[in-house]
């Protein structure tokens, strides 16, 4: 367990940052940058905010990509690097400047940590025709590279790895970079929206059948963030951070339609250069963190239970 550690967490209103940040502030002084744009007491950027600080974070606005960080403390013994901006590639060269300029200057400004944890994605692998196909830390990347991608996302997390990497070396500052995978355990997640489209009488849709994961629960994240930032390293240290179990799209729509006993609908599109399946190897992140903790079906049960339960 982390403790009595001075953490700086960017992104911290987005889905796997905020838990985190939660988890992490119970036994650290924890703060949290978000751009927090929107700062007029009735949006929901302030009521984040506002529930951020009860949660015991301190809670800073930020524009990584400016590399303004006067009223930032410079001595932050841990750094999380989750901020992130999406958009489509109309919007990439701010993309790239937030992303990919922002890292270099936030990991410039946290330097003299003792290590820093700077989040990425299986969206930089290059994607294989086999649905089943566990990527590995050494696989071929760059499919952002082929434009193909509608999303800025994997051409700005190459940059943002590419510049990760430098920084790790100009400041002897211990890195290691995790390709998230799929995540579950909250509400705000991909397994979770299958589940919200069966209760709702929605279709989803997925790029293949079979369309194969290997999600990650938030709480095997908590679990294992300590061993990671151990891990940490200069040269940095690039592992996948995904489940040990592999399960489809096609599961969680028959899962929860048998729970609820409503119809499951979905439906496959394919999208020219999309990889059909999401599989990642975990056997580097397993030998620093050891197995995952939790078990996918339980944990799929649960989700469905807390969602089912506020249906009206």
């Amino acid at each position: 367990m982390i403790s009595g550690e001075k953490i700086l967490i960017t992104g911290v209103t987005g889905s796997v940052a905020g838990p985190l940040a939660r988890f992490l502030a119970a036994e650290n002084e924890v703060w949290g940058a978000a751009r927090f744009a929107d700062s007029s007491p009735d949006s929901a950027a302030s009521a984040k905010r506002r529930d951020l600080e009860a949660a015991g974070i301190k809670t800073c606005s930020l524009d990584l990509g400016s590399g303004q960080f006067d009223d930032l403390p410079d001595d932050f013994t841990y750094l999380l690097h989750l901020a992130w901006m999406r958009g489509d590639n109309s919007q990439l060269q701010e993309a790239m400047r937030v992303n990919v300029e922002g890292t270099g200057f936030i990991l410039q400004h946290c330097r003299k940590a003792k290590a820093a944890l700077v989040m990425s994605s299986t969206a930089v692998y290059t994607a294989n025709d086999d649905p089943w196909h566990a990527y590995t830390e050494d696989d071929p990347i760059g499919q952002g590279a082929t434009g193909a991608a509608a999303s800025t996302s994997p051409s700005s997390k190459l940059g943002t790895e590419s510049v990760a990497r430098f920084c790790a070396r100009a400041f002897d500052l211990p890195v290691v970079i995790a390709r998230l995978s799929t995540f579950m355990g909250t509400m705000a997640t991909y397994p979770a929206y299958f589940i919200g489209s069966v209760l709702a009488g929605r279709t989803m849709v997925a790029p293949h059948d079979p369309n194969p994961h290997s999600p990650i629960h938030i709480d095997d994240m908590k679990d294992q963030l300590e061993a990671l930032l151990d891990a940490a390293a200069a040269p940095a240290l690039i592992t996948n951070w995904c489940g040990d179990e592999v399960t489809t799209a096609q599961d969680w729509t028959r899962m929860a339609a048998d729970f609820s006993g409503k119809e499951g609908r979905l439906e496959v599109r394919s999208v020219p250069g999309s990889p059909p399946g999401a599989v990642s190897d975990p056997a580097r992140r397993q030998s620093i963190t050891g197995p995952c903790k939790t078990d996918f079906h339980e944990s799929f049960r649960q989700l469905y239970d807390q969602m089912a339960g506020m249906q009206p």
